[in-house]
């Protein structure tokens, strides 16, 4: 694909610059001096990175994202303040992160401690044991997906986590619950308490582990298989001990199925194809191929994207995990609006293996 770099160094603000020229151009040494610290001069990057506490923690939150009136990330919780700032580029090295990181890592343990769950801690003084368990695994997901995306594959405490978390999917997928997950509970279906059905934070986790997954082929041949599933039109909620709790971060199949899927919500298609991209199943899948090679066509001859149904306005997003990934670029209008996707496009092309010409 034509990837127009020049042009987003012209136009896109500089933590696109800095991943463009870095993880899509792949010219980072032959860059002057200087440039890595793009980054670093981002107002809403810094602006961020200034809200957290001494401890390196959001809000006293962990999972919380935004408001869509939230002008100045008011309410942002700890993993997807600290996700958006690398995703702006920052280094997992840098004073705000370091800080960060080690609470991260903290919640990777089997800590009984209720305070580590943040605002998902239950209110009440007695609560079920099987509502607690399941809210620390949520967290220790999160952190962990936080930690890779940073960085980290190399260190054993997060290698630790992938193992577990690897080997439940894959119990999960080889139980008959795979295929049948439901159980009726009132006049709703519902998820059975032991289904275990891979969350998009262990999905960003185990992509941004190459190396680990060539360790479980087998694993991911079963993961793939079942992210090619239809999706259940169910919502997702499971019963956990004798609650109903909704479970939006679990993923039930494929996410992509048509170009309407694309249409409704940009952002979260990018980022489906991204992480499809980084499992290494993006090239195997012809639907999810067609609906990455419709954002190329609609790329114009300069190599910039543009909607398809030639609107005016920046795609925008609800969902909770694509958040600390779009929009990067904080101006509105004029070309900026499309370097965000632009970029994407050129990531997911370089992540999956293709072959990447600037221009």
């Amino acid at each position: 694909m034509d990837f127009p770099l020049d042009w987003l160094l012209g136009n896109a603000a500089p933590p696109i610059q800095y991943r463009a020229i870095n993880e899509v151009a792949g010219l980072g040494a032959k860059m002057a001096a200087g440039w890595k610290d793009l980054p670093y001069t981002y107002r809403p990057a810094i602006e961020l990175a200034l809200q957290s506490d001494v401890n390196g923690v959001w809000n006293q939150a962990i999972l919380t994202t935004p408001s869509a009136r939230a002008a100045h990330f008011e309410g942002v919780g700890t993993v997807p303040a600290f996700r958006r700032l690398t995703e702006y580029g920052w280094d997992k090295d840098t004073p705000p992160l370091l800080h960060t990181r080690r609470v991260l890592f903290r919640l990777l343990q089997e800590d009984a401690d209720r305070a580590n769950l943040f605002e998902l801690s239950p209110s009440k003084a007695k609560v079920e044991e099987e509502l607690i368990l399941a809210h620390r695994r949520t967290v220790r997901e999160a952190a962990g997906a936080a930690l890779a995306g940073a960085g980290f594959e190399g260190d054993p405490r997060l290698r630790g986590l992938a193992r577990r978390t690897i080997e439940r999917i894959a119990e999960f997928l080889r139980s008959p619950l795979a295929e049948k997950p439901w159980i009726r509970v009132g006049n709703k279906q519902v998820l059975h308490p032991e289904a275990a059905p891979p969350t998009f934070h262990a999905l960003h986790l185990i992509a941004h582990m190459p190396l680990f997954q060539g360790e479980y082929h087998e694993a991911m041949e079963l993961l793939y298989a079942y992210l090619s599933r239809p999706l259940p039109r169910q919502e997702p909620v499971q019963l956990v001990g004798t609650q109903l709790v909704p479970v939006p971060n679990v993923v039930l199949g494929d996410h992509l199925p048509h170009r309407n899927a694309v249409e409704a919500d940009i952002p979260a298609a990018l980022a489906w194809l991204e992480l499809m991209a980084r499992l290494g199943f993006l090239r195997r899948n012809e639907t999810w191929t067609k609906m990455y090679e419709r954002f190329v066509d609609d790329c114009d001859r300069r190599g910039i994207w543009h909607p398809h149904n030639k609107g005016t306005a920046l795609p925008k997003t609800s969902h909770p995990y694509v958040w600390p990934m779009f929009p990067l670029e904080q101006v509105q209008g004029g070309e900026e609006r499309w370097t965000d996707v632009t970029f994407r496009i050129g990531l997911i092309a370089r992540c999956s293996g293709r072959p990447v010409e600037l221009i």
